[in-house]
């Protein structure tokens, strides 16, 4: 460390800062792929301040790392799939901690609809046969519809939650972050549990939905038109690896 140039630092790792000394020249970045409220010290300005550059999930940071690939990128025109469960909608769930509330939004949308849950919360149907990634997309596409909660609310931290529905073509139900519009692959592609007032109006909404086929059917049609300008320009930017595109940054302040 005393040599390097540059040091990378993977702050929701790092447990104390009082043995960690900057050399005149040395050049920190901090990186994280976890949402900041999850981990406050990555909204703390003071403590961000000791960082030359940021690599982050967030668009605006120096090295932008997204949840966004260019394997995503190749899967989500992979056609959907007959709808086969009688429940509306299915979730995987596994992660008990959450600062987005969805929990009880998940909960309380129980009482009006039913919801397949496959995880650790809350779980009422299990899989008799788990290869891993694959398994649950093939078990997504069975249903109409996918929540797609993150587990805390915050600028561009949108993660494969929501790319997993889209792949498996059930529409994302989607709880998260108040930009993602920027990560859509195109129009009418989810539904943003954010413009319903209670989980009873989304339940309706679904329901509705259900009964009429054309309607539900208009939320997969992007499947077979043009990605949006600028979705393709987001993927276009990660396509080169984040290592690589951490050091033409690093060339340019050294």
């Amino acid at each position: 460390m005393e040599e390097a140039d540059a040091v990378v630092f993977h702050i929701p790792s790092m447990l104390s800062w009082s043995v960690v000394h900057k050399r005149p020249g040395q050049k920190w970045v901090g990186w994280s792929a976890e949402c900041d409220v999850n981990y406050p010290q990555l909204r703390n300005r003071v403590f961000m301040a000791r960082f030359d550059l940021t690599m982050t999930y967030r668009l605006d940071s120096d090295v932008p790392v997204p949840y966004i690939n260019e394997w995503i990128y190749g899967q989500l025109r992979r056609p959907p799939a007959p709808k086969t469960e009688n429940a509306t909608a299915v979730i995987f769930l596994s992660n008990m901690r959450e600062n987005s509330g969805r929990s009880s939004y998940i909960t309380e949308l129980m009482k009006y609809i039913r919801v397949d849950s496959y995880g650790k919360w809350k779980p009422n149907r299990v899989l008799q046969q788990d290869t891993g990634k694959e398994t649950k997309l093939d078990t997504i596409a069975r249903y109409r519809f996918s929540l797609a909660f993150e587990n805390a609310l915050s600028q561009d931290y949108v993660s494969e939650k929501f790319f997993d529905s889209l792949i498996a073509g059930s529409v994302p139900v989607y709880l998260g972050a108040s930009t993602i519009e920027a990560f859509a692959p195109a129009d009418q592609c989810y539904i943003n549990v954010n413009e319903f007032g209670s989980p009873r109006e989304l339940a309706d909404y679904l329901l509705l939905l259900e009964r009429e086929p054309a309607r539900y059917a208009a939320y997969l049609q992007w499947k077979g038109r043009p990605f949006r300008s600028s979705f393709i320009e987001l993927v276009s930017a990660q396509r080169e690896d984040y290592r690589r595109r951490l050091c033409r940054a690093l060339d340019r302040i050294l």
